[in-house]
């Protein structure tokens, strides 16, 4: 198991040229809801999906009032039916003007590195490379990646009996307890620790606060009820320090757009904003992000 997919790692070393010449961002110090409230109007994000035909497809949702969405489709990568879950998915540009689409997929209890784009002449290009078996019954797989003061990256995947496993540093670390999980989403990604926000069996919803070293994983619960029926969380930043959340219900085909401010367990500010237009029932959910966007910061 590599430490970081490909194209990421190559980035490490971009983004580490790009540090001296890049501005650190100021971190807001108003209130958590304050903050939430005026960035969610300006938040926009792209809500990722593999197609029971095995189709990409894009959903850009907007925090505007009321909320819009617009669906597109992308190309056709995965026999029907076999898409399980899948990583973030991110966007990067060539220098040639060439487009590649990059993350990673369980497919029928394998996991793949996945590719998707056009050349410099616009033909279009894809590829899967298988990373590894046994991946039957996994609840999530996930990337985090932070450039800033420094880069690093980590890889997470969630096994079904409830242990959480990150891949770092060409180390492995194992975390048990977590069976309760039924969905997560990676929220912050910083220079000493990542964050996911995670809905339990029971409807609740917890932050796991996960730190670079060797110290244990902090939970804390933020919500105690009423998160059951969704089966995907997809999270993208809002403003410097808040969070846009898509929760989604794939069984009614419902998804709902909430502005979460910097988590801080149950005194989290989340404001829901409504109902996204469309029908959600694809198998596989997950964020569609660019290259080069701030690193998540929601707690």
């Amino acid at each position: 198991m590599k430490t970081l997919t490909s194209k990421r790692a190559s980035a490490v070393a971009a983004a580490a040229a790009l540090l001296g010449g890049l501005a650190t961002a100021t971190m807001t110090t108003a209130p958590a809801a304050a903050n939430t409230t005026a960035a969610a109007g300006a938040c926009t994000m792209s809500v990722g999906s593999i197609t029971a035909a095995g189709d990409i497809a894009n959903t850009g949702v907007t925090a505007s009032s009321p909320i819009k969405s617009t669906r597109g489709a992308g190309p056709h990568l995965f026999a029907p039916g076999l898409a399980k879950i899948a990583s973030t998915w991110t966007t990067t540009i060539g220098v040639a003007g060439e487009d590649t689409t990059y993350g990673e997929v369980v497919v029928n209890g394998t996991l793949y590195y996945g590719e998707y784009g056009h050349d410099s002449t616009g033909k279009p290009t894809s590829s899967l490379k298988s990373e590894g078996v046994g991946y039957q019954g996994y609840k999530a797989i996930e990337s985090s990646f932070y450039w800033g003061k420094t880069v690093r990256g980590a890889d997470y995947r969630l096994r079904g009996d409830g242990v959480l496993y990150r891949f770092a540093n060409k180390q492995v670390t194992r975390y048990p307890g977590y069976s309760a999980v039924k969905t997560m989403t990676l929220i912050s990604e910083t220079q000493t620790y990542d964050t996911f926000l995670a809905v339990t069996n029971g409807g609740a919803l917890y932050t796991i606060h996960i730190p670079t070293g060797t110290a244990a994983p902090t939970v804390k619960k933020v919500r105690t009820s009423t998160w059951q029926n969704f089966d995907f969380l997809v999270a993208e930043k809002c403003g410097t320090q808040s969070t846009l959340l898509t929760a989604i219900d794939k069984d009614s085909g419902s998804a709902y757009l909430y502005a979460v401010g910097h988590a801080n367990g149950a005194a989290t500010v989340i404001q829901g904003l409504g109902k996204v237009p469309g029908t959600f029932k694809d198998p596989v959910y997950y964020l569609h992000t660019a290259e080069g966007t701030p690193s998540l910061f929601g707690e």
